[in-house]
């Protein structure tokens, strides 16, 4: 079954359509879509567990930092979208939420869109340049789970742990770009980002589980099935034990604790709210991550300061 092709004029439906992006010219405006621009949530899901990373490190007045993994996250989410489109511009043909996407409509060339790529990545060359050493080798680290990604729908039914992988790597960046030590506190903190991730991306699976089923590849929402809030709230639970864990080793105090409350509360109205059926609020429970990536840093700002 091949999904009918969007007119160029539309837009895949959660997309953020507007502000700079609507006003560029359709030749950038495609280049803009490709890299994820209009979906701004991208990039702050992206960039939260990097700012995780340096707050619970104790960088609280690190604003540079912060504002050059910022920088960094908006440029390599561009890059891994740009990236993860030309991989797959077969498979977004045959589904209809992604069927208008610039590359499998073929309003951008391969060639054009691995240069777009190599410019998105000399961003965040950039960026990892301005990091310690020991950072950037951490940074580095994570291209081959990157690369690794966009293949693994392909032959697993849980697509999404790679993606909490990958997506959550800024924890050890942000870490690691200011201390050595605490490597457990770190570790915790990692491995519930993951969870946290895993989570956030089955809830926006729901979209394509059927279209995902007829093309052939695999999604955590599939694979749960009707199972699915149940496993979103084991996930979310997890992520915050583990976040839990994280913050008693750095510091054992059940005070320090009740700051991942607002985070708790969050995740669980998630949860409770959440309807795998209905496509605007599935879009608005993934969408609620930004928010929920908010609380988690308030929280390592509050017992990273202690």
């Amino acid at each position: 079954m091949t999904a009918e092709i969007v007119p160029d004029s539309q837009h895949v439906p959660d997309s953020e359509y507007g502000g700079l992006v609507a006003m560029l010219p359709q030749p950038l405006r495609d280049y803009a879509q490709l890299a994820r621009f209009d979906r701004p949530i991208g990039w702050w899901l992206l960039f939260w567990p990097c700012a995780w990373g340096v707050l619970l490190a104790g960088g609280q007045g690190r604003w540079d930092l912060l504002g050059w993994l910022l920088l960094g996250s908006i440029a390599m989410r561009g890059a891994g979208c740009v990236y993860n489109d030309i991989v797959d511009a077969d498979l977004d043909r045959q589904v209809a939420r992604t069927a208008s996407r610039p590359v499998a409509s073929g309003r951008v060339s391969k060639r054009a869109a691995w240069i777009w790529l190599g410019l998105l990545c000399l961003i965040g060359l950039a960026v990892l340049l301005q990091l310690r050493r020991e950072a950037q080798l951490v940074a580095l680290s994570s291209l081959m789970l990157v690369a690794a990604y966009p293949f693994m729908k392909r032959i697993t039914g849980f697509p999404q742990a790679w993606l909490g992988l990958v997506f959550t790597w800024g924890v050890p960046t942000g870490w690691v770009a200011l201390r050595s030590d605490g490597l457990a506190v770190m570790a915790a903190l990692y491995a519930g980002a993951v969870l946290w991730c895993v989570g956030y991306d089955t809830i926006y699976a729901c979209q394509d589980r059927e279209d995902d089923a007829v093309v052939g590849i695999g999604s955590s929402a599939l694979t749960l099935g009707r199972h699915l809030r149940t496993g979103v709230a084991l996930f979310y639970a997890g992520a915050l034990a583990l976040w839990a864990l994280a913050f008693w080793w750095l510091r054992p105090d059940p005070l320090a604790l009740l700051a991942l409350g607002p985070a708790a509360l969050h995740l669980g109205w998630q949860v409770l709210t959440l309807e795998p059926d209905n496509a605007d609020n599935v879009l608005a429970r993934f969408r609620a991550n930004r928010m929920a990536g908010l609380l988690v840093a308030l929280a390592c700002w509050v017992v990273g300061n202690a």
